[in-house]
């Protein structure tokens, strides 16, 4: 099966790293195409059905890098393979390099924090359209469903009937405890097994956990997105270290006791 051709926000994140590049194609070996590789997996835009086991891989990612570089005008090679979604994503970059950079931030930020899953539409659904500068150089598409609400929803009523707090399973913030009244009933729900690798599944509470806005966020912040339980684990290893570094040393000098902190590392 072959791969589905490549979207325009696949290809403003590519051309992008082109350009940051100095407008030369990168080997698959490189970090940053690895990095973007795994980036585009996160991409709802192909349905999981219309890819296949090389989807988006570094090969591919560098090819398509290449495709952009050798249409550049400085160029003077002959160019390869490559569609006209390429030509007219690089003339833009050309044109406005500043506007096209801010869509590239707004894909990547999009996919971080999870605001492009799960785009496909039924034909009764109702979307909103969103659109970066100039108003086609990105398409957030945001849907609410109800029965998202409603699983928040009994997730948070499961927790409280079984006498637990809605801190956060991965740092342990309590927007009631900080905000009072403002954050009572208050925290983000977050999918164990994200949407893209589960597929279409009936969603249990046990899939769910809840977590503070800001460990979303770095949850979604990159891939591979850590668990709760993993991101906890860092946490909790981090606070251990900061505790450790903080630690006063007592020097006993005489009859006197003298207070020395620990240096920071």
């Amino acid at each position: 099966m072959k791969n589905p051709d490549w979207a325009r926000d696949e290809v403003i994140l590519a051309c992008h790293l082109v350009m940051t590049n100095g407008w030369k194609g990168l080997d698959a070996q490189d970090s940053r195409v690895v990095e973007l590789s795994a980036l585009l997996q996160l991409l709802p835009i192909h349905a999981e059905a219309d890819r296949n086991e090389k989807f988006r891989n570094p090969n591919g990612v560098a090819r398509k890098t290449f495709d952009i570089a050798t249409r550049h005008p400085d160029y003077r090679g002959k160019p390869t393979n490559g569609g006209a979604l390429d030509v007219e994503v690089l003339n833009e970059f050309l044109a406005r390099a500043d506007q096209m950079t801010e869509a590239a931030h707004l894909i990547r930020q999009g996919i971080a924090a999870g605001e492009f899953q799960d785009l496909g539409l039924a034909d009764n659904d109702e979307l909103d359209d969103f659109s970066a500068p100039e108003g086609r150089l990105l398409l957030r598409r945001h849907r609410a469903r109800e029965r998202n609400k409603n699983l928040r929803k009994k997730k948070i009523d499961s927790v409280l009937r079984k006498g637990g707090s809605l801190a956060c399973e991965a740092c342990g913030f309590d927007f009631e405890e900080v905000y009072g009244d403002r954050g009572a009933g208050y925290v983000e729900c977050h999918h164990v097994v994200p949407l893209h690798e589960a597929g279409e599944s009936r969603t249990k509470l046990g899939d769910l956990a809840l977590i503070c806005a800001n460990c979303h966020r770095m949850i979604h912040r990159r891939a591979p997105w850590p668990t709760p339980d993993e991101l906890r684990v860092s946490v909790e290893q981090r606070r251990s270290e900061t505790r450790r570094d903080s630690v006063p040393i007592v020097r006993q000098h005489g009859t006197a006791t003298d207070r020395f902190s620990a240096p920071e590392h």
